[in-house]
């Protein structure tokens, strides 16, 4: 299935600063920001997968891992399967509006922050990349104002 990135990124843009009261917000239980990109990619038609390693919500207790943490959803992402969105992990300047960014704020192997992009330059880079998130609400912001680690760039190509 396509992904519709002008769905997406206008949910991104209305509930970045906001909740939407469809979906729980986890900002006091270890951040919102895999939820929120979780939802844009859901919004942007990209369908559920209810298998047992999937990517679902149903409601604040009933939704896999990958809908709400950020290797999870990494995961999910970049295995090829046959319901649900997958990604590839490319260079900034294959980076698109409604992708997914993925920092890591310290050493070693995991990430903690996803982030979907909005605006980017052509090409893009990382001077001109602004991103929309949750847990540290951010609207149209540079991704220049983060300091992080690491960081992975995620391309939607199918829902």
């Amino acid at each position: 299935m396509t992904y519709d990135r002008n769905k997406a990124l206008k949910y991104a843009n209305k509930w970045s600063l906001e909740r939407n009261s469809m979906y729980y917000d986890y900002s006091d239980i270890g951040g919102d920001c895999t939820n929120f990109c979780s939802q844009v990619l859901y919004t942007g038609g990209c369908k559920m997968n209810y298998s047992g390693n999937g990517w679902y919500y149903i409601d604040g207790n009933d939704k896999s891992p990958s809908w709400t943490e950020v290797n999870f959803l990494y995961n999910f992402l970049i295995r090829e399967k046959d319901l649900g969105p997958i990604a590839r992990e490319v260079n900034v300047k294959d980076i698109r509006a409604g992708d997914i960014i993925q920092l890591s704020f310290q050493q070693g192997s995991l990430f903690n922050h996803s982030l979907v992009v909005v605006h980017h330059g052509i090409p893009a880079s990382i001077l001109n990349i602004k991103v929309c998130a949750h847990s540290d609400d951010q609207f149209n912001y540079p991704l220049t104002n983060y300091t992080w680690t690491k960081i992975r760039f995620l391309h939607i190509v199918r829902c």
